[in-house]
């Protein structure tokens, strides 16, 4: 297991075996992105890349709100500042969050409370995401006469199609729990007061799962695949690769015998 780093504004703990959960935790600014907070991300993913220990990642808020997303007063410290110094600036600041992207175990984003810009693209960037009934979500990027930033613009059409994503990236509104399920932005809506519990036992569910097939699967569904001769040619590959595995053998036999399997990554 890789040696978790000293984090500012966010945590990072192994509530089960298997299972890493990041907290945002900067609850005084909604967990507002603060440079802080986005050193420590960047520290914290690269520690969960290296650690073969884990397989899923949960990324959560303290306190009320998931995630506010970027700190305004940073985004607006330089109105006298030239376009390509800005940009400058802010792909570093993109490129650190959606450093999430490149984990090859699955990721769970547990909305707890409202995601709003930055944060939303945040939970986009996740494989799954299950929201808290009451949390909120919005990408109000043109109501504060911005451009969508972090990927929205791409990561939204993705998530809900082009005619949600139009929807609610040129009108900058918010939507409920409720109405962000039917769009498809979430797959579950789960009452608060069993929020934590049941992700954490989708995230326990997950862990169990056989790893080398798990990465796999996460590695096809992000290629994008333009056709379906191309998803297959990945299929004939990776299907067979995952029928040498040890988990393979631990797998039948223990749908065979009626038990849960004890699958170890090999």
């Amino acid at each position: 297991m890789a040696a978790d780093p000293e984090l500012t504004h966010l945590r990072l703990e192994r509530p089960a075996p298997g299972v890493a959960r990041l907290v945002l935790d900067n609850p005084a600014q909604r967990n507002a992105m603060s440079e802080e907070m986005t050193d420590s991300w960047e520290r914290a993913i690269d520690a969960l890349a290296a650690d073969r220990d884990v397989r899923v990642v949960v990324v959560t808020g303290e306190g009320s709100a998931f995630c506010s997303g970027g700190n305004t007063a940073w985004i607006a410290s330089e109105p006298d500042a030239g376009v390509d110094h800005l940009r400058e600036r802010m792909m570093p600041f993109y490129r650190a969050w959606l450093s999430i992207r490149r984990l090859e175990v699955p990721t769970i984003a547990a909305v707890n409370g409202p995601a709003i810009g930055a944060g939303l693209c945040l939970a986009l960037a996740c494989d799954l995401r299950y929201a808290a009934a009451g949390a909120r979500m919005g990408v109000p990027f043109v109501r504060l006469g911005m451009h969508a930033g972090m990927g929205g613009t791409y990561l939204l059409p993705d998530v809900v199609g082009e005619a949600a994503a139009r929807d609610l990236l040129l009108t900058g509104r918010v939507v409920d729990a409720d109405e962000a399920l039917r769009l498809g932005l979430v797959s579950r809506v789960i009452d608060a007061g069993a929020f934590a519990d049941e992700v954490q036992a989708a995230a326990t569910g997950i862990a169990g799962n056989a790893p080398i097939a798990s990465r796999y699967t996460k590695v096809a569904l992000n290629t994008g695949f333009t056709d379906l001769d191309a998803c297959l040619q990945w299929e004939a590959l990776a299907q067979p690769a995952t029928l040498t595995t040890e988990d393979l053998q631990e797998g039948i036999r223990a749908a065979a015998e009626k038990r849960v399997p004890e699958f170890r990554g090999r």
